[in-house]
């Protein structure tokens, strides 16, 4: 038989296989070797820092935001930060288990976070990597070292708890301040006005000529003509009401057919009737009363009255809330006890005779004219107001309490919202409906605070439910004096801005991105009135001096007087930018020469007369 040639590839496929399994052997053993090395150097260091990205190393110094650093994950403040918290929790639970040496050097180490962290908000820059990696790497041994003393979880996660809720009161508490703080701030009146107030109410007592205008006004026929505009402002605040005159008439198409009923205390009412006397707007008729005025408006016909006779509620008011120290501070501002404030759900008592009348609070700037808001058709109803339920929080039941069957029996908890600020009324659909009444019955219904907190937004509800008319929403856009993100093209198509909130316009901490809206009413209108008034008075001087010399000091002393409230003016105006360009201005140039010219002793009439006429001259162009 012929013998079978040997076969040579199968010892070489065989050669090629061990190679194989060596090879793998050998990565298998390095792999497992790697990993017992890093394992060892894991457990021996602890948790390693970690790196920062790159890309948060170019943050740029100038405007770094510390709070967004503290709250970025990449960041080295927020890594600093969180080691600190975890570290200030062992060194409680050492110091429970007598490792006094141990709680020693993570108060040390939690001291060098600390001043990292303020060193970095004081200079403006984020910390570095340079300096956060000793720190932290101490930490992490330090915490692992806490950690290898195996002290009881339970114990640590009860400390950890009672460290979270600490933080946690400490926040509420920070925030309950923070509210009492601004309610303050909204509450007072800067000095300017205040200034404002007593100039005006010195003018009254010196000039008996404003108490017989007073008295000429009152009886004006055109107070209970239905064929104008009336609008009424219940207000302590000379200069927003004035804000609010101004404003209207100027965007008003006939304003000799604007009517203003103002309402105001017994301590503001003659610096409302000297102002309003004294200046020009635009020959619309005004009228000014005091609330004390209105004897009917007693503790037996009114039930709010009566309970602001109360001696707590008096005190939930004015006394920061010691009788209830549970309630939220928000709802405590004084001014929602003032009567003032109330006086728009007694309209029909206070002008009996008017059918329609728009209703506007002292702290709206009109930029539209307002007077088509009177034929729109109310369907019947009494009110007509803007709707605010494009949100969720303003429906019925975030301003009631629906858990007294008194409420929920009666009201649709979903209803939705709709604000005051800016209304009309129709007072002959008020009358038939009796909303006063039904006002009254809601107020006796709460005089325990258990239905709402307080507020005249909740009664308000209550009292038009059912009566009251959606208008569109560009007659009034609400939340300048609380948001910030309000839409720039809604602002310019409304025809009424609302600052509601605590931020008014005329504090220092108004919202800055709003002001100029407001400061339209105060530096360019206000100031022109003020000039025609002074251009009034002087020209009267003028025909007077030659008859009369007394007269002349007795007008000299009128005319700085209204220079005082001139330069008073451009104090209140927060709107440094216009008030420099302002003053600036050949106006200003000669306003000031003529303010000289009147304080100097032995004045030459012709130097007077030169002045004065150039000054009306260009005072007549601006208006």
């Amino acid at each position: 038989m012929r013998r079978r040639a040997p076969e040579f590839r199968r010892p070489a496929r065989r050669r090629l296989s061990d190679w194989i399994w060596w090879l793998l052997g050998i990565f298998v053993v390095a792999g497992l070797v790697l990993f017992i090395v890093h394992h060892h150097h894991h457990d021996r260091f602890g948790p390693p820092i970690r790196e920062k990205a790159p890309v948060a190393e170019d943050i740029p110094h100038g405007s770094l935001n510390f709070t967004r650093e503290l709250l970025s994950s990449t960041s080295f403040a927020r890594q600093l930060a969180d080691q600190m918290t975890l570290a200030k929790a062992f060194v409680v639970i050492a110091k429970e288990h007598s490792n006094l040496q141990l709680a020693w050097e993570l108060s040390s180490q939690i001291r060098n976070c600390q001043r990292l962290l303020s060193q970095a908000a004081v200079k403006g820059k984020p910390v570095t990597r340079e300096e956060a990696h000793p720190v932290v790497s101490r930490l992490a041994q330090l915490i692992y070292n806490a950690q290898d003393s195996h002290y009881d979880i339970s114990t640590v996660i009860t400390t950890l708890k009672n460290h979270a809720l600490a933080l946690e009161e400490r926040a509420n508490a920070a925030t309950a301040q923070s509210a009492a703080f601004g309610r303050l701030a909204a509450e007072t009146m800067p000095k300017s006005l205040h200034c404002l107030n007593i100039k005006l109410t010195e003018e009254w007592f010196r000039d008996p000529i404003l108490r017989k205008l007073g008295d000429e006004h009152r009886n004006s026929p055109r107070l209970t003509d239905n064929n104008l505009y009336h609008f009424c402002i219940f207000s302590d605040n000379v200069l927003a009401t004035s804000v609010v005159v101004n404003s209207t008439v100027s965007n008003a198409e006939h304003p000799q057919q604007l009517v203003f009923h103002v309402v105001t205390d017994e301590v503001n009412y003659l610096s409302m009737m000297t102002w309003f006397l004294g200046n020009d707007f635009k020959g619309c008729t005004i009228e000014v009363w005091r609330i004390e005025e209105f004897s009917w408006l007693n503790a037996s016909y009114s039930p709010l009255v009566k309970q602001l006779l109360d001696g707590r509620t008096q005190a939930y008011y004015f006394m920061g809330g010691s009788v209830d120290q549970n309630g939220e501070t928000k709802f405590r501002n004084s001014k929602f006890a003032s009567l003032l404030n109330h006086l728009r759900f007694y309209i029909p008592q206070i002008y009996p005779l008017l059918e329609k009348v728009v209703f506007l609070d002292d702290d709206v700037v009109v930029q539209k004219d307002l007077t088509p808001l009177f034929s729109v058709e109310l369907h019947g109803n009494v009110i007509g107001a803007v709707e605010t339920c494009l949100e969720a929080f303003h429906r019925f039941y975030k301003y009631l309490n629906f858990s007294n069957p008194l409420i929920s029996l009666k009201i649709d908890p979903q209803a939705c919202g709709w604000a005051f600020g800016m209304n009309i009324f129709d007072l002959i659909a008020w009358k038939k409906a009796n909303v006063t009444a039904m006002y009254h019955y809601w107020q006796q219904q709460n005089a325990d605070r258990m239905l709402w907190k307080t507020g005249t937004l909740p009664p308000g509800l209550l009292a038009f439910y059912g009566l009251m008319e959606p208008l569109d929403r560009r007659w009034h856009v609400l939340g300048l004096g609380y948001d910030l993100d309000i839409d720039d093209r809604l602002i310019e198509s409304a025809a009424v801005l609302h600052y509601s909130g605590n931020l008014k316009p005329w504090l220092k901490l108004a919202i800055s991105r709003y002001q100029h809206l407001w400061n339209r009413g105060t530096s360019n209108i206000m100031l022109a009135n003020t000039y025609f008034f002074l251009f009034k008075i002087t020209n009267t001087f003028l025909k007077q001096q030659q008859k009369c010399p007394q007269y002349h000091h007795f007008v000299r002393s009128k005319i700085i007087h209204a220079c005082t409230v001139i330069d008073l003016i451009l104090d209140i105006n927060a709107d440094i930018a216009k008030r420099n360009q302002f003053m600036k201005s050949q106006f200003f140039q000669q306003y000031m020469a003529y303010k000289s010219c009147f304080k100097s002793p032995g004045l030459p009439p012709s130097h007077v007369s030169g002045s004065m006429h150039d000054l009306g001259e260009m005072n007549l162009q601006t208006m």
